[in-house]
């Protein structure tokens, strides 16, 4: 009966909890023109936090000047950010007429080789809706890029003020110290996990030869916030440049497993063991995270789906009644899923067995040590 009324109960709480979820979903849809500043204001502020905390704290610096500082930080960090994803937008845009009569000739050599095989298709259509489709993708993705950039000037107004408001001598304990340590975490080896695996791409890509090396470079470093499609995105994008540029299909296949190898190392090795159990979300969670974000605010949605949901796992699992909830995110079954089912006997006061499906005690234990029902 215990364990009856604890599975209603748990099922209860599951319920209202996806309730909520939903609720909370419509919200967040409805206010994402805010929304999505301010979580961004907030991962910039829990990363640049520990140097304000710094200069008041060690170097004793007036408050009013150590948010100036650090606000200044911001600030070059955004213009950078800015500069480079602006450089890139502006190379893409010069290229994708040529990227898109590479993907479109790597196309029509596919529909060739079918063809031999006697699959015929309309390969002009085929091939010119491609052609169109490539700068029509290019274009709705660059305009989620300036999307982004354009509420820089929020993201900047939120900063300043939760700078102002951060007290370098409280002392944050609990759920608020746990996301705060975590979000900045994720955020700094992500960083410095995208900067190695963009490097090492593009210098795979410079040494062949490949043209758009830095592009394709770039894209990687971006694209690996995105857990599991970004590192395969980046891997397939130089595939049709490739194929236009070199015979040697040996060459092709270098320029796709070597990258995908780096890919695969960093993002399955490496990552993992430096983000720590918190963060270390099931990959079927990941993949269902990102579409729940992404239908929610879009791109940007799948960049921070993988820290909105480590953070909700931090919350959840505060909570007696939710934490299995929040176990479940990363894979571990509540306990009572792997108990095993309850015996239908049970030691009579006389030390027998009281077997139900026979309706009577034995008049002694069996003496076989293992017993047919304990």
């Amino acid at each position: 009966m215990a364990d009856k009324r604890d599975e209603s109960a748990w099922f209860m709480t599951s319920s209202l909890v996806i309730l909520a979820a939903v609720a909370i979903a419509i919200v967040l849809r409805y206010t994402r023109a805010v929304m999505i500043p301010f979580v961004f204001a907030v991962f910039i502020v829990s990363l640049v936090s520990p140097i304000l905390d710094f200069q008041v704290i060690r170097l004793k610096f007036p408050r009013l000047i150590a948010v100036t500082i650090t606000f200044l930080v911001v600030v070059v960090m955004i213009a950078v950010f800015c500069f480079l994803m602006t450089r890139v937008v502006q190379t893409i845009i010069a290229t994708v007429g040529q990227y898109s009569n590479s993907f479109a000739d790597l196309a029509k050599r596919a529909f060739s080789e079918m063809g031999r095989w006697g699959d015929q298709f309309n390969q002009e259509k085929i091939v010119n809706d491609l052609r169109n489709t490539v700068p029509s993708m290019v274009t709705s993705t660059l305009g989620a890029v300036f999307n982004l950039l354009s509420n820089v000037f929020l993201v900047l107004i939120i900063v300043i003020f939760l700078l102002a408001g951060r007290n370098p001598y409280a002392v944050r304990s609990g759920v608020y110290r746990e996301v705060d340590l975590q979000i900045r975490r994720y955020i700094a080896i992500m960083i410095a996990i995208s900067i190695l695996n963009g490097l090492l791409v593009w210098a795979v890509l410079a040494t062949v030869g490949l043209e758009l090396a830095s592009v394709f470079g770039m894209l990687a470093f971006i694209l690996n916030f995105i857990p599991n499609i970004g590192s395969v995105i980046a891997t397939l994008l130089p595939i049709p440049i490739a194929v236009a540029q070199f015979q040697n299909p040996w060459l092709v296949i270098f320029i796709v497993v070597v990258p995908g190898t780096i890919q695969i190392v960093l993002g399955y090795l490496f990552e993992p063991k430096w983000m720590g159990k918190e963060l270390d979300l099931h990959p079927v969670v990941v993949l269902l995270a990102l579409s729940f974000w992404g239908l929610l605010w879009g791109i940007t949605g799948m960049f921070l789906a993988v820290p909105l949901t480590g953070i909700l796992r931090i919350v959840l699992i505060q909570f007696e009644t939710l934490r299995p909830i929040g176990n479940l995110l990363i894979g571990e079954l509540p306990p009572s899923w792997g108990r095993p089912p309850v015996s239908s006997c049970r030691k009579t006061e006389a030390g027998g067995i009281y077997d139900k499906a026979r309706g009577k005690p034995p008049q002694t234990a069996p003496p076989s040590p293992k017993k047919p029902c304990e």
